[in-house]
C-alpha cells in the first residue's frame, strides 16, 4: 500500500529522510483531501530532522522559513516543503508565534494544528495516522478544533475564519464547542491582516455552499468585526452560486449597498477587481431602469450582464426576466464584440480622407463602431468606406 496522492519525488524525499534515520510523513491538506476522495494538492512533509539536517541531506534546497522549520527541497525539478516537527509558543499578536521550538514527536507537532481533519498524517506506504479523531469528524462532516478550541483561536485568530471557509468549501458544519469558541473570540479577527482575510473570502466564494458560511459568519458574530459585511444576508444568499471569487465580491457589494470603492478599500482588492465591481454597479443601475440596450450588450462583459440581471430580479426592479441563454445569445449576436473586430483601422481612414492622423481618427473609429453595431453599415471594408466618406463630407 502507498500514499497514492503523493508524487514519486515526494516519496523519494521521505525515503531519503528515513534512510538517514529520521521520521518523515505527509501532513496537512493533501492527506485530508485524499481521505475525502478529493484531488490532493500542496503536498507537505513533516519530519523529525531539523532544518540544517534537511539541508545537509539534499543538494538543492531553498530557505523559505527555516526559523519556523520549513525548507523547500528541490528534487527532479519538483519543489516540496519539508517542515520540522515543532511546537509553538504564545501568539501575542494573534497571528504569529512568538517562538517556535523544534521537537521529535509527531504527536506534539499535530497537536498544534487547527482542526482534526487537518491533523492527519500519512506514511509513504499509505498508513494513516489519526491521533485526534479526524476521520470520525470528517465522516460526520464536522469541523472540530484540535484540543481546546479557545487555545487554537488565541494562537491564530485567522483559524476562526478558516473554519467558516471550510463550511463553504466542504459543506461541513462547525462542531458546537468550536462554534462557541469562535463566537466568544470573534472580536480577535480584527488583528488579522486584510490580505489574509481576503484570501479566505476568495476561497469561500468559490465553495460549494457559501450560504452556509455566510450564516456561520453572522451566527458567530464575526460579521460585526469584519472590515465590511452586509447587515442582512437575504439578498446575498439569493445571489449564490458565484462563478468566480470576484463575482462574490460584486454580490457582497450589491447586497450590502456598498460602493465599489468602499469594498475595494476595505479588502484591498486589485485594480482589476475594483473595476469589475464598478462595472457591475453601473450595469445594475442601467438594468434597474430598462432592459439592456445594444450598447449595453456591447460595453458590458457577459459576466457583468448576467450578474446585473440576477440582481434586479432579486430586488424586484424589473418584471421582465431574461434567461441566461437569452442574454448570452443577444451578446453573441452582436455584429462586433469589440473595436478589435472592426475590419478597418485609423490608417484606412487617413488614406480615405487623405489627411494626417490625429484625434479625429479615434473619434471616427468610435462612430464607425456604433454604426456597425446599430446596423447602419456592415463590417466590411467597402461598406464602411462608403458610409465613412458620406458622413465625413457631411460634417466637414
Amino acid at each position: 500500500m502507498t500514499a497514492h496522492f503523493a508524487t514519486e519525488s515526494s516519496r523519494e524525499v521521505i525515503r531519503l529522510l528515513e534512510q538517514a534515520g529520521y521520521e518523515a510523513v505527509f501532513v496537512g491538506g493533501a492527506v485530508r483531501d485524499y481521505v475525502l476522495g478529493k484531488p490532493a494538492t500542496d503536498i507537505d512533509i513533516a519530519t523529525s530532522a531539523k532544518p540544517e539536517e534537511v539541508k545537509a541531506l539534499f543538494p538543492m534546497t531553498v530557505d523559505i522559513g527555516t526559523a519556523h522549520g520549513t525548507v523547500l527541497v528541490l528534487i527532479d525539478g519538483e519543489p516540496i516543503e519539508v517542515t520540522t516537527y515543532r511546537t509553538e509558543g504564545t501568539y501575542s499578536d494573534h497571528r504569529r508565534p512568538d517562538e517556535v521550538q523544534f521537537v521529535t514527536s509527531l504527536r506534539e507537532d499535530l497537536l498544534r494544528r487547527d482542526f482534526t481533519m487537518n491533523a492527519l498524517a500519512m506514511t509513504k506506504d499509505g498508513e494513516l495516522i489519526d491521533l485526534f479523531g479526524g476521520q470520525k469528524d470528517m465522516a460526520r462532516q464536522l469541523i472540530r478544533a484540535v484540543g481546546h478550541a479557545a487555545d487554537r483561536f488565541n494562537e491564530d485568530a485567522l483559524r476562526m475564519f478558516r473554519a467558516v471557509r471550510f463550511t463553504s468549501v466542504l459543506d461541513f458544519a462547525i462542531e458546537e464547542e468550536t462554534f462557541e469558541a469562535i463566537r466568544a473570540h470573534a472580536a480577535q479577527i480584527q488583528y488579522i491582516s486584510v490580505e489574509r482575510l481576503k484570501a479566505e473570502m476568495d476561497k469561500l466564494f468559490k465553495g460549494v455552499n457559501p450560504v452556509k458560511a455566510f450564516q456561520f459568519i453572522e451566527q458567530t458574530t464575526l460579521s460585526n468585526h469584519l472590515p465590511l459585511f452586509p447587515r442582512s444576508l437575504g439578498k446575498l444568499n439569493k445571489m449564490v452560486p458565484f462563478r468566480t471569487a470576484v463575482e462574490g465580491w460584486a454580490c457582497l457589494m450589491l447586497a450590502g449597498d456598498f460602493t465599489s470603492g468602499a469594498v475595494a478599500k476595505a479588502y484591498k482588492l486589485s485594480n482589476a477587481e475594483k473595476s469589475f465591481l464598478s462595472t457591475v454597479h453601473q450595469a445594475s443601475v442601467r438594468r434597474s431602469n430598462s432592459l439592456f440596450t445594444i450598447d449595453d450588450y456591447y460595453h458590458f462583459d457577459l459576466a457583468v450582464l448576467l450578474l446585473a440581471e440576477k440582481w434586479v430580479h432579486i430586488i424586484g426592479h424589473s418584471s421582465q426576466a431574461l434567461s441566461e441563454d437569452e442574454i448570452t445569445s443577444r451578446k453573441q449576436s452582436l455584429p462586433i464584440q469589440s473595436v478589435a473586430d472592426l475590419v478597418v483601422t485609423g490608417k484606412d481612414l487617413m488614406a480615405w480622407a487623405e489627411l494626417r492622423g490625429g484625434r479625429w481618427t479615434g473619434e471616427w473609429i468610435e462612430k464607425i463602431t456604433m454604426a456597425v453595431l446599430h446596423g447602419k453599415c456592415e463590417n466590411n471594408s467597402n461598406n464602411i468606406k462608403e458610409w465613412f466618406l458620406n458622413e465625413f463630407k457631411r460634417e466637414k
